[in-house]
């Protein structure tokens, strides 16, 4: 007994010490991706040496002989930082993330697959210029020199997965694809306005979503049947069943594509500046994680050129920065360029068009899924688009349709990398406006500044134009009555050039003036965060980088300032409900993280929109009530009255503060004047692979208390509450001031680091600066520098 006892713990302790060492061997491996800060490398292709010096926070400044040397010093830069970031954008892109992660990402996969994202870039690849062409090819050479002299090593994640495949240009392309998509998701809001529709009578599905009522709007005689009238109107189907396509569809932020709304941007003239130039701001709100999307580079060129900004791994170019010329940022104009259409069927195989039915066309899709059995899934087009309903319903909805989405997106003959790299080497807003003209997707507000002293705000992208209709349902595709005609030619979108006032800005509020010729969209985002920004600039007559710095950082909502009569106005609950009130009867809507006010009224907000939507009859999980819907509900006292009762709303949100005190006291303590914004939505940067591996998602995870919320200038987009806890999820992540009088008068942060690798000094260092307002000058560097890296032909 005692001999097997002692062998019983020999072999225990022998497996233990076999654990031990493997897991060594692991960290040791995984220490071993951290990229060297000096070296020479051999890259085929080049045809001078790069020179690359990195600064204190890893951010490099590249000297190559000319612009494609330089696009491959910065592929082989993104893949040594950021490989795994690469891999996970071109694998969601192509609909092949469940190779990678499994089960859990066959919803992206199958949507992905659905859209034929990697089909389309490929054909447009074919299509593109040939200096764009070298540039993307330079480019993945020096992500694949990168990838051959490292191989498995190539970043930690790799270690388990095998040495990544090696880069095409055509992987490139899906970056603008992914991008294309997100910032583009009309199509979601007319399923939810079909699906609410049978809920809820006209009247009260209209206040979902409040619609901009301007005169001089091109669409009004062409609306749905409800408001149109005339010859021409074309009725939106009723739709039933569309709660399991709506569960097929990904959502932000569980399948972690990008959400919607996105970005500030502004400008003054030299007569508004300090500097005696012109300056721009801009900050684009995408979703968070770990590391952030954006990646900071100086390039230097001969013959003085120099460019600097935000790049994005997975692709040449500075997407959003300056060059010693002209400075640009984007922000998301939420153009409606995605319609759903109802395709009548005719037979199994076949579907109705104007000109009598027409097959659908057919193709296979496999996807591999990690640790499971493949999954085949047969995906039809027709004439529109992509038939979505067979996400939920392959052999067709019940009532004998299928539902296509049509996306300008998806259209052929997509130049957006052809606009994006003439963009860097534009000399002026002409040569600018040339440039965006070749932007095909996505729809974006591109704001200018040059040298000479002009400002100018672009519209890229294309905008389709309808036959009837205004894009806010899904409606007959089988007649061809509502069908696309073309886009809306360059010249007719709303440009704004050198205005009078000498200030442009915007933060995805309305562009097209009413009357104006070219329809945008029905529906629109509050313009809260416009018009702090318009507050903020028109308060001074001066204005220098620092300040614009600051009103990046600002946290006032207007939003909250709209609201709060309504709060005020409410009976006084009883008890520290009534206390809770009080703290809120001074309170200016400022959404600073030392306060409760912040955490009140938000608590306050959601639980009032959950009653008002019980009260409709509409489950919790239907629809997420939106801050325009709240605002009507809570100032347009007829519309109130139909929503809360006639009692008015201040019962409602009585009730609503009353429970969200109760509910909330366990996380934040008795006394509400003790609970504090920032400990209540703290921003949250996450893997996109390793957050859903118990351990390491903590391990990895990269947190700081914030301030502001979804409609501040500092934009804090929150994640549902949980547990007393939001959650800032969706914001900006990059941030950028540009001074024209300054050549090096870059003034940039990221929220993370440089770096993708958790173990390096550079994962999260720039998050101090970040949370903090501040930018760092990315001018030439000054004094040694911290790491060198040479690369030779």
């Amino acid at each position: 007994m005692r001999n097997l006892l002692r062998w019983t713990g020999r072999l225990a302790l022998g497996a233990l010490g076999l654990v031990v060492l493997c897991l060594a061997g692991l960290l040791a491996a995984i220490w071993w991706t951290l990229p060297g800060r000096d070296g020479t490398l051999q890259v085929a292709g080049l045809s001078a040496p790069v020179e690359i010096a990195l600064d204190a926070h890893g951010i490099p400044r590249i000297a190559a002989a000319n612009d494609e040397d330089a696009w491959t010093a910065l592929g082989w830069l993104h893949a040594r930082d950021r490989m795994f970031q690469m891999e996970t954008m071109r694998r969601g892109a192509a609909g092949r993330l469940a190779e990678l992660t499994g089960a859990p990402a066959l919803r992206v996969d199958r949507f992905m697959r659905l859209l034929g994202l990697e089909r389309r870039a490929e054909a447009d690849l074919a299509g593109l210029p040939a200096d764009t062409r070298r540039a993307l090819e330079a480019y993945a050479a020096g992500v694949n020199a990168w990838i051959a002299a490292r191989g498995r090593f190539a970043g930690p994640e790799f270690v388990l997965l095998g040495a990544p495949d090696p880069w095409r240009p055509v992987d490139s392309l899906l970056w603008g694809k992914v991008m294309g998509l997100w910032l583009a998701g009309n199509f979601r809001t007319e399923l939810d306005r079909a699906r609410l529709a049978a809920i809820l009578p006209p009247e009260r599905l209209a206040d979902l979503w409040p619609e901009d009522r301007s005169p001089g709007r091109p669409d009004a005689p062409l609306m749905t049947a409800r408001a149109a009238a005339g010859p021409d109107a074309v009725a939106a189907p009723a739709l039933a069943g569309l709660e399991g396509l709506a569960a097929a569809l990904p959502r932000f932020p569980g399948d972690a594509p990008l959400p919607s709304l996105a970005s500030n941007s502004w400008a003054v003239a030299p007569g508004r500046s300090a500097t005696g130039a012109p300056l721009l701001a801009t900050d684009p709100h995408l979703g968070y994680q770990a590391p952030i999307l954006w990646y900071l580079a100086r390039v230097e060129l001969p013959g003085g050129r120099v460019l600097a900004g935000a790049t994005a791994p997975g692709v040449p170019g500075i997407v959003i920065g300056r060059n010693d010329r002209l400075a640009w940022g984007f922000t998301t104009t939420h153009a409606d360029t995605q319609d759903v259409f109802v395709e009548r069927l005719a037979g199994p195989d076949a579907y109705e068009t104007p000109d009598g039915p027409r097959p659908f066309a057919v193709r296979e899709e496999v996807i591999n899924v990690r640790f499971g059995a493949p999954v085949t899934m047969r995906v039809r087009e027709t004439r529109h688009g992509p038939v979505l309903s067979d996400l939920d319903a392959p052999q067709g909805r019940a009532d004998g349709t299928v539902l296509a989405v049509a996306m300008a997106s998806l259209a052929p003959g997509d130049s957006a990398a052809a606009g994006l790299l003439a963009l860097n080497g534009a000399r002026d807003i002409a040569q600018a406006r040339e440039a965006a003209r070749l932007i095909t997707s996505p729809v974006q507000n591109l704001m200018l500044a040059d040298a000479d002293g002009r400002i100018a705000m672009v519209v890229t992208g294309r905008v389709p134009l309808r036959r009837a209709g205004d894009g806010s349902a899904p409606m007959p595709g089988w007649d061809g009555r509502s069908d696309w005609t073309g886009f809306v030619p360059f010249e007719d979108l709303p440009h704004v050039a050198t205005p009078a006032s000498g200030l442009l800005a915007n933060a995805n509020n309305r562009i097209a003036p009413p009357g104006h010729p070219a329809f945008l969209g029905r529906d629109w985002y509050g313009d809260w965060r416009f018009r702090r920004i318009g507050e903020v600039l028109e308060g001074a007559t001066s204005h220098a980088p620092a300040g614009f710095a600051a009103l990046q950082a600002d946290r006032v909502s207007l939003f909250a300032r709209e609201a709060l009569p309504a709060f005020r106005a409410m009976p006084r609950p009883a008890g520290t409900a009534g206390a809770a009130l009080d703290l809120l009867a001074d309170w200016q809507g400022e959404m600073e993280g030392a306060r409760p006010q912040p955490l009140l009224f938000h608590a306050t907000l959601g639980r009032f929109a959950r009653l008002l939507l019980a009260r409709a009859g509409v489950a919790e999980d239907a629809w997420r009530p939106s801050p325009e819907f709240l605002r009507r509900v809570l100032t347009v006292p007829e519309t109130g009255l139909a929503w809360c009762g006639a009692g008015g709303c201040g019962p409602l949100l009585a009730e609503a503060l009353t429970r969200a005190i109760a509910d909330l006291a366990p996380a934040h303590g008795a006394d509400p004047a003790s609970w504090r914004w920032a400990a209540a939505q703290p921003a949250i940067f996450e893997h996109p692979v390793l957050r859903f591996v118990p351990g390491l998602g903590a391990l990895t995870r990269i947190a700081v208390p914030s301030g502001g919320d979804g409609e501040t200038v500092n934009r804090a987009g929150l994640r549902p509450e949980r547990d007393g806890v939001f959650g800032n999820v969706h914001g900006a992540g990059f941030r950028g001031v540009f001074d024209l009088a300054d050549p090096d008068g870059a003034h940039l942060v990221i929220a993370t680091g440089q770096s993708g690798h958790p173990m390096s000094r550079h994962w999260a260092d720039l998050l101090p600066f970040w949370r903090d307002g501040a930018l760092l000058r990315i001018g030439a560097l000054a004094g040694a520098p911290s790491g060198r890296l040479r690369l030779v032909p």
